[in-house]
């Protein structure tokens, strides 16, 4: 029976060995919670490591620990305290963590660090092969693993697999600074479905794979030889309820019952029932801007003199990293701003700034979320900020005020909230005093949309979604016309090719025979495709064209010594059997001189692209372009041709990265379907890779053989991955 198999950095288990005891407790919160839904029952397993490295596991508790993990549904992946070291407090956390936030300052390009990455990646693909059949759905958590799809890829061709990145994923021009670049794109194109948190993180990934990988990109799919990823964004919501029924149930807390730390609130708006409470709940994390909000605060009240002793702010600070030397200095300067300001401001009655550095129960946040009147959340930088969706679940008589900074995932979902850019003081400050004298009609009209919204998409939701969104991947989608050419099918083709008298075979040369190039002149055939093409030409029972929108000069060079037949500038010239070229259509061309001028500004305005002239069409390249800078100049190029050619007899084609313009009576299957008129075939097969040659699939008999090299909308009947696949599937037809 199939199952789904989690995979992240750390198990949702938390470990503790004690007098020689083992004890394993659920962990709460975050993607624990979000996954209960997925991670349910015996048809899931979750791996990942277990907080222990293997110099600290007793090697007499090991057999323990895996029947203690076993009983959560948890396999565990061993690592050593080197491997920890470079691994994830190395690579993830002083190389992607800071460059997927905009650090560039912070981030550290150590080849160690890139190498031990690999190594334990390769360590968590190789435990899910291990436990993992091939129709398991497999779903990988967050940038420690970003190698770990096209690992489990190479070995399981068919299994399904997601990914989804908890963290931004930064813009082009951040992320190609990255020397492993490539690597990781490939990485995490080997999975079937990549999530984000917006649609932000999304397009920026999309841009990468398109200028570093050169991949073909059409809305939110990428399409990668034989496959097509798709990539979509899924904003992470939270356990709505859980949030909203502690508030509840903290509202109904008798007296004796409240917290010490519940206790020391209600003194503190007892004794000032005017003052505001501003809560600021943050990971100590450079990401999240907790000194420029500091500083904002001194600045708010500078500025606002009159709400001095009218506003206190409650930062709480939850260590993290504390060993990586960043996040050591920004403590030490949070501290001493704190330290400043409430020295400089502080009174007998106020102290500006409650500053808490520590973890705090869940009961507590419970106590600051529905005792706050104000939440003030300014990440620099922040794939989604769970904090201020909790604060707003937790107001129960939908009061209270959410300033959120612009630059966190979540301010997407959240318009209603106060939205400010975190770097400016200004908005800063007068947004606090908006928030301060909101009435409180306004907030609860705010809060309802707010608390509506995170109810309806919560976590269990977010985690459903996206496991719908990848079974459906992996069930095949309807984007493609055609069928898939198998084996079991190229074995009939091959039978009915074998048992046939005449045979007629057109073979489209870029994309098709061979893969592109920068430049279209060194895209010369190889020995093994001559070899091939001597074999199929040399057959009595089969006549052979190459059929291309390449010029004829060309085309001489490469192939006329060989005698093969060939139809070339998408059907204007034609040769036979080593005969010079002849025309095939009587075209004209006067226009050529009118076009040409527009092509060569676009030339001058779009660098990398060029024009090929031929005898009778002109083409404009933009394979060498920026792939976003050179759609937006073909788009454009397309409506000046269109305006200029009129009803002239003149057409555009949109190829792969080239427009070409050209006579309207002249296409690949007006010449195909005159070469089929000229004997009786009874075996007929085409193949091509570009929009030109959908020209030939419509006109040729729909008996005839007709495939479509890539995974695109086509009319032919088949379609095959690569230019590899062209070959094998030729390789056979001579074998037949």
């Amino acid at each position: 029976m199939s199952k789904t198999i989690i995979i992240s950095n750390r198990l949702p288990v938390q470990l503790q060995i004690s007098d020689g005891g083992l004890t394993a407790t659920p962990s709460v919160g975050g993607l624990a919670t979000g996954m209960k839904s997925v991670h349910s029952g015996g048809e899931s397993l979750w791996i990942g490591w277990s907080g222990l490295t293997e110099e600290d596991t007793p090697a007499d508790l090991e057999s323990e620990i895996d029947k203690a993990l076993a009983k959560h549904g948890c396999a565990k992946v061993n690592l050593t305290a080197n491997e920890i070291d470079g691994f994830y407090f190395g690579f993830s956390n002083r190389t992607i963590w800071p460059l997927f936030h905009y650090f560039l300052e912070y981030t550290e390009f150590e080849l160690d660090f890139w190498n031990v990455y690999k190594s334990v990646n390769q360590k968590f693909a190789d435990a899910i092969i291990e436990q993992s059949n091939e129709d398991d759905t497999i779903w990988v958590h967050d940038y420690q693993l970003m190698l770990v799809p096209q690992m489990v890829r190479e070995k399981r061709p068919n299994t399904s697999i997601g990914f989804f990145l908890h963290i931004p994923f930064p813009s082009y021009e951040i992320f190609r600074t990255m020397p492993w670049r490539e690597e990781v794109l490939e990485g995490l194109l080997g999975s079937d479905l990549i999530g984000f948190h917006t649609y932000d993180y999304e397009r920026h990934f999309l841009s990468s794979v398109r200028r570093l990988l050169g991949l073909e990109v059409s809305f939110n799919d990428v399409y990668q030889d034989h496959r097509v990823i798709k990539v979509d964004s899924f904003p992470m919501g939270i356990d709505y309820k859980k949030f909203r029924d502690a508030a509840i149930a903290h509202g109904k807390n008798a007296p004796e019952n409240r917290s010490d730390f519940q206790i020391k609130l209600d003194d503190h708006k007892a004794s000032a029932p005017d003052t505001k409470l501003i809560i600021s709940i943050d990971r100590l994390d450079y990401s999240k801007g907790i000194a420029k909000r500091i500083n904002a605060f001194e600045y708010f009240l500078n500025k606002y003199p009159q709400y001095k002793e009218k506003v206190r702010l409650i930062i709480l600070a939850v260590p993290s990293r504390s060993n990586v030397p960043q996040y050591q200095l920004l403590k030490k300067e949070i501290d001493e701003l704190v330290g400043r300001i409430n020295g400089e401001l502080s009174t007998v009655n106020w102290t500006p700034i409650w500053y808490f550095y520590r973890s705090m129960p869940f009961e507590n946040l419970i106590d600051l979320y529905t005792s706050s009147d104000i939440a003030w959340l300014t990440p620099l930088r922040d794939g989604m900020n769970l904090v201020a969706k909790e604060y707003i679940a937790t107001r129960i008589d939908k009061t209270g005020v959410l300033i959120l900074s612009e630059m966190a995932g979540s301010a997407y979902e959240m318009n209603e909230a106060l939205l400010i850019n975190p770097n400016n003081f200004e908005q800063q400050a007068d947004t606090l005093k908006q928030a301060i004298t909101m009435p409180k009609e306004e907030q609860m009209a705010r809060n309802m949309f707010l608390q509506n919204r995170l109810e309806r998409y919560n976590v269990e939701v977010w985690a459903n979604e996206f496991m719908n969104a990848l079974n459906q991947k992996s069930e095949g989608d309807d984007t493609f016309v055609s069928q898939k050419l198998s084996n079991s099918i190229l074995n009939q083709i091959s039978k009915q090719y074998a048992g046939s008298k005449k045979r007629l075979l057109f073979l489209d040369y870029d994309g098709t025979l061979t893969g592109f190039h920068k430049d279209p002149q060194k895209a010369t055939p190889d020995a093994e495709l001559y070899k091939l093409l001597d074999q199929l030409h040399n057959d009595k029972n089969t006549t052979l064209f190459l059929i291309s929108g390449r010029d004829k000069q060309t085309f001489t060079k490469w192939f006329l010594d060989k005698k093969y037949n060939m139809i070339v500038e998408h059907g204007v010239w034609i040769s036979t059997e080593g005969e010079p070229f002849r025309m095939l259509e009587n075209v004209k061309g006067e226009w050529m001189e009118k076009i040409k001028p527009v092509l060569e500004s676009f030339v001058d305005r779009t660098p990398g692209s060029f024009i090929e002239e031929k005898n009778y069409s002109m083409a404009w390249h933009y394979r060498n372009t920026d792939p976003d800078f050179g759609q937006k100049r073909a788009t454009e190029l397309n409506t000046v041709l269109t305006s200029l050619i009129g009803n002239d007899d003149i057409s555009v084609l949109n190829g792969n990265k080239v427009m070409e313009v050209k006579s309207s009576n002249v296409n690949k299957g007006r010449a195909s379907v005159r070469m089929l008129g000229e004997d009786d075939y009874d075996f007929v097969f085409a193949i091509g890779d570009d929009w030109t040659d959908e020209f030939m699939f419509q006109e040729l008999p729909d008996s005839a053989v007709t495939v479509k090299v890539g995974l695109k909308k086509t009319q032919a009947r088949y379609y095959v991955e690569n230019t590899k696949r062209v070959r094998d599937l030729l390789h056979q037809l001579v074998d037949a």
